[in-house]
Formats: C-alpha cells, structure tokens, sequence
C-alpha cells in the first residue's frame, strides 16, 4: 500500500512539472530554465554593492508591467522615495505603477538600537502587514529587502532561525514568488548560515575587482527540481536593466546561410569565390600595425549601409571621429550612414571595464542597435586586461551570439612585429569562417603591403598573394607579378610592368612589320594576278578574231564551191 502510494506521487509529479515565474530580466531566464520557481522563495545572497536590491525591484517591476503579476516591495532599509529614484536609472517608472495599483511599495523602520528583547519574538504584525498588501492588489510577487534589517535585533539564535523558517513557510503558505535579499556571511554563505538551506532557490551576486578591474558575476547556487546553469555569469547593470551573459558557448545549432555579403572591394569578393563573404559567418583579419585592417573593416561597413542595413562598429583604440576623418582620406565617407542611423560606434578603452563586462554590454547594443554587421577594431586590445584563455573564451561566446543571430562578425587583430604572421594573437582563428592576412613585403628596400586569404570555409577561394595601395579612392588590389624571388611588390612591381610593357611594345613591332610586309606581297601578287588577266583577255579576244576570220574564210570557199559546180552544171 506504502509502495503503491509512492508510486503514485512520482508519477503525479511526473504530470506536474515544477511551475516558473519569468524575470524578464535579459539572460536569467535563459539560465535558470525559465525563470524562478512559482510559489516559493528565492533567496539573493552578495556583499554590499553587488545589485541584490536592483535585480529584486527589477524582478518586481517586470513582473507587474510585462506578465500581469502585481507584487509588494517591502524594504526595511530605504524609503519608498528613494527606492523610486534609484530605479528610475534603469528606465524604471516606479511610482506610475504604484499610482496604478500595480505595485506596493511599503517601509518597514526597523533600528536595532531601539530593540529590546523581552519575552517571545514573532513574525506575527508582519504577516497581518504583508498579507493586507498583498490581498490589496492581488499580488503575485513578493520582495523583502533584506533579511538582514529585519531580525538585526534579534540576538537569541535559537528564535533567529525558528521565525526565519516561519517566514519562508508562510510565503509559501501564500503561494506567493518571493524574492529575499540576504548579506553574504563570512564563513556561511548567509549571515545566519540556515537561509540558503530553507531557500528553494539561492543565487549568490558577486562584486569583485581584479588587476583594478570592477567585474560583477551571478551563480546559482542551488534550485530544487529543476536543472539550471551551474558555472559564474557575468552581468551588467546598464540605463534599461540588469543583463546576464551565460559563460558557456551556446549548442552548435546555428543555421548556415547560402547568402553572400559584398567586403566592398571587387577584387576581393572575386578572391572570395566572386561573391564576397558568408552572410552570419566570422572573418578575422590580421595583420602588423599599419597593413590596413581598420580600412578594409571600413570598406565593408560602407559596403553594407550602402545595402541599407546597419553596422555596429566597436572601436577599443581610436574615437569614431578619428576613424571617420582617417576613412575620408581614402575616400570613405562614413559619416552620411551616422547621420542616417545605418552605422553606430561604440568606443572605449578596454580597460574601462573587466572582460565580462565588456562582453555583457556588447551583448546588450546589438540586441537594442540589431545590426546586420558588427566589427570589432582591434580584439588584441583586450590583451591588457585579461588572460589568453579569458579574451578566447569570451570572443568564442560572441561568436556564438551573432551566429545564432545571423549577424556578421569582423574582427580585427593585430600581430605584433617578429611574431609568425600566420597566427592570431588571442587563439580565435579556429572559430573563424574567413581568415585574411595582411603583411608588409620588403623588397628592394621598399615596404608594401600584401594579403592573401588563409582561409575561406565553405567556398573557393585565391591562393594568390596580392599586392594592394590604400588610394585616394579606397583600397585597390594590384594585379600579380612574380619574380625569381616571389611576388613582386612597389618598385620591383614597376620595373617588371615597365619591362613587360617594353616587350609587348617590341612584340607588337614585330607583328606590324610582318603585317606590312605580308600586305606588301597581298598587293603585288593582286598586281601580277591583275596583269596576267589583261594578258588573258588581250590573247582571248586575239584568238576570237583570227577564228571568226577563219570561220570567214571558210564560208566563202564554201559558197564559190558551191557556185563553180552550178556553172559548170555538174550536178542536178
């Protein structure tokens, strides 16, 4: 009977999967599963500083103004005023939704220096304060900002944990999504050391600096009966809310387009099998400093606003007027497409913020710009905060996100001089679809620059080394000329084109003569051939006369013939 009652409650629980409230907070939802568990509490864990109360009021927010959920806030430490005016700087309007009914904002002043314990402490006036609100409005959602404030008189820690047990009951008991801000503890990961035990789930924020470098990440330490991301995630706390970047690269899922995307220059797309680039694929070029990456990134940011489609241009060492005003010496005009909205930069020292943060707030202006190309000019910049291994990871996240956006990558990196060129300097150009090279070639003492193609997936391509000039016009690739020692570059190139010029020029003399003279015999064989047929017409019409007087002659012996018989009647 015990078995068959078992049975039947696993299998019940087979037909009920665990209910999700949504955060609507960007990436959460993502790694939790679908967001926090309905109808039991949620427990913030972190240090001062580390966004508890944002991401609680976000959670709150969102809830009331995207999923019909109305929810109370009940703060033990800031008033409802201020609460309102930090919020506000996400670009959330508190006080309208309180003034709907939405939302119940309520302070609860609790000083622990007016506390004194006498007799049996409870959470009973709490309860009747709380269970009011929430009848009021209906509400669905509940934050207790923080845990902290509301037992800081209680030093008895038998009663501490009891009523702290009672409180998450009750919740519970209320069917209520609640979310309870709690101090990270020292040697506990809560200050009472029982929270995250009681918690159905707990998410630790985290506010750490690193070589100087402020980075805030997110990790879920537990949620009973479902599965979630497990590792650290960085996360961004921007003017529209919180936004989290899971860590792990996204499953290999993305769909591969036959589409292709002009790079700007023809004679590029027609290395690139004559079409140009996949559309949503990598390319990486790289190259020595000055070889020209950020005027070909250029050439295909043109290329595409001219398309009508908008490009997205991070910059990590020059401003967007310094890029536009050195673009306009080769006659790329990219401040018409600003203008028009068609092209976004978005530039700042790498060292502004740590790598996840960075990730986090890229991630964050192409989900809001939606771009069709997104370069980044240079990623090696990134070397001056983070590790290889971290730069690699977090790019090869990135990379995921456009693919599974469809969205076109191009990356800049820079090779430093002595290196191999034929190796990027943060170790992405595996994950890379298109790797271009450029390099300086030294002959004769002159330094020019060339590029070949690496590497092209998915399409022929050149094998050939190109010699290319930044000109007034943009960038040109100059036609091939190979010498004894390699490709010829610069004045090599000139005096090989002068010399093959000089040759077809004597080649072309030649056949000129040839053809002269070969006119020359034409003509007088036609003057012969003229000749000889005045002889044929002068002894043809010789002959007709001599044989018409022939024929003459004969007539006429044959008439006195003819004539004396008769005379002489010798016939009848």
């Amino acid at each position: 009977m015990a078995s068959d009652l078992v049975t039947t409650a696993i299998e019940g629980s087979k037909l009920r999967p665990l209910e999700k409230a949504l955060t609507g907070i960007h990436g959460l939802d993502e790694i939790t599963g679908g967001g926090l568990p309905r109808g039991r509490p949620t427990l913030l864990v972190g240090d001062a500083g580390s966004g508890k109360t944002l991401m609680a009021m976000e959670f709150l927010v969102r809830g009331a103004a995207q999923y019909d959920e109305p929810g109370v806030f009940m703060s033990f430490e800031e008033t409802a005023d201020e609460l309102a005016r930090n919020v506000a700087s996400l670009g959330f309007d508190l006080s309208d939704l309180v003034a709907r009914g939405r939302v119940i904002v309520d302070h609860v002043h609790i000083n622990p220096a007016e506390f004194q314990e006498a007799g049996e402490y409870d959470l009973e006036g709490l309860f009747v304060r709380l269970g009011y609100q929430m009848d009021e409005i209906g509400a669905r959602r509940v934050v207790l900002d923080s845990i902290e404030a509301l037992f800081a008189g209680l030093l008895n820690a038998v009663i501490l944990r009891s009523e702290l047990r009672r409180l998450f009951d009750w919740l519970k008991e209320r069917g209520a999504t609640a979310v309870i801000t709690g101090e990270r503890g020292t040697t506990s990961l809560t200050r009472q050391g029982l929270e995250e035990y009681i918690s159905d789930c707990v998410i630790l924020l985290d506010h750490r600096v690193v070589d100087l470098v402020a980075t805030r990440r997110l990790r879920i330490v537990k949620y009973r009966g479902s599965r979630h991301g497990t590792n650290e995630y960085p996360f961004l706390v921007g003017d529209r809310g919180l936004s989290i970047v899971p860590v792990t690269s996204l499953s290999l899922q993305h769909v591969a387009s036959d589409e292709r995307i002009s790079t700007g220059i023809s004679r590029l797309d027609a290395m690139l099998g004559g079409y140009g680039y996949y559309r949503g694929s990598s390319v990486l070029i790289s190259g020595t400093a000055g070889t020209g990456k950020t005027s070909l990134a250029a050439h295909l940011a043109f290329a595409t606003c001219r398309g009508g489609e908008r490009v997205l241009y991070f910059s990590f060492e020059e401003s967007p007027g310094q890029i536009m005003r050195n673009m306009r010496s080769i006659g790329l005009d990219l401040e018409p497409w600003v203008r028009q909205g068609l092209l976004q930069f978005s530039s700042a020292r790498p060292t502004v913020y740590g790598l996840e943060v960075h990730l986090a707030a890229m991630q964050q202006a192409i989900d809001s710009f939606r771009p069709a190309v997104v370069i980044f000019d240079p990623v090696t910049a990134f070397e001056a905060i983070g590790k290889e291994t971290d730069i690699k990871s977090m790019l090869m996240r990135l990379v995921d996100t456009l693919k599974a956006g469809q969205i076109s990558g191009l990356f800049t990196s820079l090779t430093p001089g002595g290196r191999p060129p034929e190796q990027s300097e943060v170790g992405i150009s595996s994950v890379m679809d298109t790797w271009i090279l450029l390099k300086e070639i030294e002959i004769g003492g002159e330094r020019n620059r060339g590029l070949y193609i690496l590497k092209s997936r998915g399409m022929a391509h050149s094998n050939q080394i190109r010699e290319f000039q930044l000109t007034g016009h943009g960038v040109e690739l100059l036609d091939v000329y190979v010498g004894p020692a390699g490709v010829l570059t610069g004045s090599a190139r000139l005096a090989q084109e002068a010399q093959d010029n000089a040759e077809m020029l004597g080649l072309q003399d030649e056949v000129e003569r040839r053809q002269l003279a070969l006119e020359g015999k034409r003509k007088m064989m036609a003057a012969q051939i003229s000749a000889l047929q005045a002889q044929l017409a002068a002894d043809e019409a010789e002959a007709e006369g001599v044989i018409s007087e022939l024929q003459q002659r004969r007539a006429r012996m044959a008439r006195d013939r003819d004539e004396m018989a008769r005379s002489r009647q010798a016939d009848q």
